[in-house]
């Protein structure tokens, strides 16, 4: 029964998002409507497509899992920081800033956003290298978050073909749904099914939250405290108890991490109107809260739905086991479980289509016409269109290899990504001293503490290097951190001591945020 009612979910679902691809295929016969879809997204829209590309399975599966398992009711910090500092004040401090200045500068992408401050095509190339290469493994850990959860549901695909797991059709699943509605409807198809998958998340979270607190195995949050606080204390202080450095590094990742990710930064670009900004910023807060809050709610209680006994030993198959014991019952639990597969799949594929689509523009729109000047627009159409396919295969196949450790390898790719583009991207935006050579040693920072860090794990560990990597996917938080705020305080202080810009570059560059700053 179960798999039946999963199954015509998963049915009315896939119709929804192809139609839509159809649909938003007839808007995007340019380059500027496939990949911002005419700058012309409204506030409510644009909020929602900020939220599912932020929340992807990634925190249903491998954060509240492990957080919840490991720290307990304090791991909601992080929903909370992702809300306030990751959403309120990101929206608050870039967002028109972003909007005004790419407008421009005439950029539509992030690498293209430094080639034109900066000045500087070999920024352009770097950071198009950048995306490419550390985005794609992010895009694996999409896949498999929703895996987990996908074979506990489907057990019986493991039957079809002998050697082939249910997580494989369901990363086929989301592939190829990703796939039409990106490759057909570009920008616009993406906000569209994040609107709609927004809103499936939403209820999906409200009722899992609900199914899982009034669960007799848990039997209300008060007496869940209780039970958790029989197990260790530390499961129920507000601050982490002596987990509370983990939850620091976590808070300040996956919520200053947004700030220099070309995926969330990309939502800037597109909104209508820079007076639509605030009421994006408060619904994109309200969206956080409630998923970032819910997903590590119901982390929290693992232990309880599971008999305080870690599935197989693995993080990851924590929030998968705990939902298929407590719902997979009678037709209220299986309608329920279905709806929480899709709260899953939507946020999967929000997450892989807004990454697909940056990482295809940086090849199409940033690389190739450094190789290839002049080359029409046309083919950059079918180009794009072509490497958004082949992105999403790529991404299919990295996720198709063993995997056990989602939480790590999605801090590796934040860490460096986040920490090459944060301090160029901020200090570009507010001060106009800002250097070449500064920008450049931020960009560099990033690379250089988490790729460096995890290097001198590998090499230095008495173990070998195959503890060492354990060892630094451990610690793939702390670098991410420390990359991060690295990069912020490396561009200022290259910037005071080398060549600055003439006063004719920068005019052109702020001369439309000084008129919006009046």
């Amino acid at each position: 029964m179960t798999e039946m009612i999963a199954l015509l979910f998963l049915v009315l679902f896939a119709a929804l998002m192809i139609a839509i691809g159809v649909y938003s295929s007839r808007k995007t016969k340019t380059m500027d409507g496939f990949l911002l879809g005419g700058r012309k997204i409204g506030p409510w829209i644009s909020a929602f497509a900020y939220g599912t590309s932020y929340f992807s399975a990634v925190i249903f599966v491998g954060y509240a899992g492990k957080t919840g398992w490991e720290v307990g009711i304090g791991g909601i910090w992080i929903g909370i920081g992702n809300a306030l500092i990751g959403c309120l004040l990101a929206w608050a401090l870039l967002a028109r800033r972003t909007r005004t200045m790419t407008h421009t500068l005439s950029a539509s992408t992030m690498p293209e956003f430094f080639e034109a401050r900066f000045l500087s095509k070999r920024m352009k190339v770097y950071a198009a290298l950048i995306i490419f290469v550390f985005l794609v493994p992010y895009c694996a850990t999409v896949y498999k978050g929703l895996g987990y959860l996908f074979a506990s549901i489907f057990p019986s695909l493991g039957n079809l073909i002998p050697g082939v797991s249910p997580e494989i059709y369901c990363m086929a699943i989301i592939a190829v749904l990703t796939a039409v509605y990106l490759v057909l409807g570009g920008y616009l198809a993406t906000v569209l099914t994040d609107f709609i998958q927004g809103i499936i998340m939403i209820v999906g979270v409200v009722i899992m939250v609900v199914m899982i607190v009034y669960n007799p195995a848990v039997g209300g949050f008060a007496n869940g405290f209780s039970q958790l606080a029989e197990i260790d204390p530390n499961l129920v202080h507000p601050l982490g108890g002596n987990m509370w450095a983990f939850l620091l590094m976590n808070v300040l990742l996956t919520s200053l991490g947004t700030w220099g990710l070309p995926q969330m930064i990309h939502k800037y670009y597109a909104i209508d109107d820079t007076r639509n900004i605030k009421k994006a910023a408060i619904v994109s807060t309200g969206f956080a809260i409630i998923i970032g809050v819910g997903a590590y709610v119901v982390g929290t209680f693992g232990r309880l739905i599971l008999n305080n006994t870690l599935p197989n030993g693995n993080f990851d198959a924590v929030v998968p086991e705990m939902l298929v014991t407590a719902l997979g019952h009678g037709v209220l639990g299986n309608i329920v479980l279905s709806v929480v597969m899709l709260l899953v799949l939507s946020a999967s594929m929000s997450t892989l289509s807004a990454i697909v689509l940056t990482s295809s523009s940086a090849i199409a729109v940033d690389l190739i016409p450094v190789v290839k000047p002049n080359y029409q627009q046309k083919h950059q159409m079918i180009i794009m269109r072509s490497l958004c396919l082949l992105f999403v295969v790529l991404s299919f196949l990295f996720a198709s290899f063993k995997i056990a450790f989602i939480m790590q390898l999605t801090s590796f790719s934040w860490g460096v990504v986040a920490g090459c583009f944060i301090g160029p991207y901020i200090w570009g935006l507010y001060w106009k001293g800002t250097t070449r050579a500064g920008a450049w040693c931020g960009m560099l920072t990033g690379l250089v503490v988490v790729g460096g860090g995890t290097l001198w794990y590998v090499l230095t560990c008495p173990d070998g290097p195959a503890a060492g990597f354990t060892l630094a996917s451990s610690m793939s938080q702390n670098m991410g951190v420390v990359a991060l705020i690295a990069s912020v305080i490396v561009v200022p202080v290259v910037s005071l001591f080398t060549k600055k810009y003439d006063q004719a570059h920068l005019a052109n560059v702020f001369t439309d945020l000084a008129k919006t700053d009046r």
